[in-house]
């Protein structure tokens, strides 16, 4: 039993009851002898809440930061920092007529007010292509040159085809020769005398009828009658000879004439469109074509594009405002732009536009925010779809 006990840990004996004269002590005893020291619980209890202290610290800095990051209060703007906002140039700042506090501020995206999908008008290989990502290009510059064999194949068809009807109404106009009207009187007076001399003969028959058969007399009249007849027939030729063509026919050839320019027309705007220029002074944002493409608007299988542009020089801010805060926004209210690539340079700006519908699925009201950007400045800060912070200050 002693040596049982020996090997029993120290703790466990040392409160034990001593033991009388080799004994054990009663079962109140011995499970009072079983419990832990006083020290011992304690230091087990104080490592019990470390863990709980630790979950409690990391709630109260999370909670922190969120503070911070989403609900805090944004700080008053001060008036002097706003008056005017720098833009590199005087003629693009702008004095901003507001009290400097901030109403709203929210995210947004910037984007081009006129963004232009360049496309040529007609179809064709791209023959020679001046377009690259970046380049800023003005008004009237060549972009693309397409392949002409079949436009300027159609513009000489319809040149040939408009000098002819040109000589045709001219033909009717001049009306007929002279020579040509001295022919056909010459030709009437030569029936005349025929007409005449079968008169004499028909006459002569008729005094002689006794002497003369029956069917030389009616040959003889026939004759005359037949004679005169085509007299008559000439006679209308040579007077319409002189009087000309028809009005009638002289309109109808000017409209051919009309109808063969249209054509011309439609053909010389189809080779001219095979060469593509710019329509704007601005910047090359997309290329969506190569040298030896076919472009086709009309082809599901073709591209119908070669790039996009646009000044970027005349940017704006789009934003979703959401609608517990669209009372704080309004058409013509300052505000101040800053990008999030470049914190340190704000831009002044205005709402333009409140779109005239939402989105029911985002809660929330599309805006616009026009910027005004120096011209020095353009395409080197703010880009299309970059994104920008928007504060609204109030009047």
């Amino acid at each position: 039993m002693n040596e049982k006990m020996d090997k029993e840990p120290a703790w466990m004996i040392s409160e034990a009851e001593p033991i009388a004269d080799g004994k054990p002590g009663t079962l109140s005893d011995r499970v009072r002898s079983l419990r832990l020291p006083t020290g011992m619980s304690e230091t087990m209890a104080r490592r019990a809440r470390v863990p709980w202290v630790l979950c409690l610290v990391f709630l109260c800095t999370s909670g922190y930061l969120a503070y911070e990051k989403y609900l805090r209060p944004a700080p008053p703007v001060n008036p002097e920092e706003l008056k005017p906002i720098s833009l590199g140039d005087k003629s693009g700042s702008r004095e901003i007529a507001s009290s400097g506090e901030v109403a709203l501020e929210s995210k947004g995206w910037i984007i081009p007010v006129h963004r232009i999908q360049i496309s040529p008008k007609v179809s064709g290989m791209v023959m020679k292509l001046n377009i690259e990502e970046g380049k800023r290009v003005k008004k009237g510059d060549v972009l693309a040159e397409l392949e002409t064999v079949d436009y300027l194949a159609d513009r000489d068809r319809a040149k040939a085809a408009l000098e002819l009807a040109r000589k045709k109404l001219e033909e009717l106009q001049n009306g007929n020769r002279p020579e040509e009207i001295e022919a056909s009187r010459a030709e009437l007076e030569e029936n005349k005398a025929q007409r005449d001399q079968l008169l004499l003969e028909w006459k002569r028959n008729d005094n002689l009828q006794s002497a003369v058969a029956m069917r030389d007399y009616e040959k003889a009249y026939a004759d005359y009658k037949s004679m005169e007849r085509r007299v008559d027939r000439m006679q209308r030729n040579f007077e319409l000879m002189k009087l000309g063509p028809r009005q009638e026919r002289i309109d109808q050839a000017k409209w051919d004439v009309r109808v063969a320019e249209e054509e011309l027309r439609k053909c010389q705007w189809r080779l001219d469109n095979c060469t593509v220029t710019a329509p704007i002074s601005g910047t090359i944002l997309t290329k969506d074509a190569e040298e030896g493409n076919i472009v086709n608007q009309l082809s599901f299988n073709l591209k119908g594009s070669l790039c996009d542009m646009a000044d970027l020089s005349d940017l704006e801010v789009e934003l979703d405002i959401q609608e517990r805060d669209v009372s704080k926004v309004f058409i013509g209210q300052d505000c101040r732009v800053r990008s999030e690539a470049f914190p340190d340079r704000f831009y002044s700006g205005v709402v333009s536009r409140l779109m005239p519908i939402g989105n029911r699925g985002k809660g929330v009201l599309p805006v616009r925010v026009k910027l005004t950007v120096p011209k020095e400045e353009e395409g080197v800060y703010l880009k299309p779809e970059m994104g920008a912070i928007v504060s609204f200050l109030k009047k």
